[in-house]
């Protein structure tokens, strides 16, 4: 039995760290980080990115997600200063749609996964642009 390679293409995605454009960073100069996204589903609003703060950046206001959203802690020092819960090295964190949580503060310097089940606002928050939260809304 005869097996097209055609047939055989596979839907998964690899990603190497090496794979990595620069210019396909999202930079947030005011506000110490810079985002990579690695997944965006534009019919559920959903991703996963990574997101590098330097040794104080922060997100400056509290604010709500309309989705749930994860994250997992790679490297740094990154805390949610309204609670004190503080991410390090093989911290997971979730947060459910909803609730309101922030802001945030690097301690250092941090990497972090970031994963969204849906879209991740309702509005456009202050630090975000109309190009880089796009599709990422909650349809009305």
């Amino acid at each position: 039995m005869d097996i097209d390679p055609a047939a055989m293409k596979s839907l998964e995605i690899l990603i190497h760290a090496a794979d990595l454009k620069d210019e396909d960073w999202i930079d947030y100069p005011d506000y110490g980080f810079r985002q990579y996204f690695l997944h965006k589903n534009p019919d559920t609003g959903a991703s996963i990115a990574l997101l590098e703060y330097d040794k104080g950046g922060t997100i400056p206001t509290r604010h709500t997600h309309a989705s749930n959203q994860f994250m997992y802690c790679l490297e740094g020092d990154y805390e949610y200063t309204d609670s004190g819960l503080r991410l390090r090295p093989g911290s997971f964190y979730m947060n459910p749609k909803d609730h309101p949580h922030g802001p945030t503060l690097a301690h250092e310097r941090s990497v972090l996964i970031e994963i969204y089940d849906g879209p991740h606002y309702y509005e456009k928050p202050e630090y975000h642009t109309d190009e880089t939260i796009g599709d990422f809304l909650a349809k009305e």
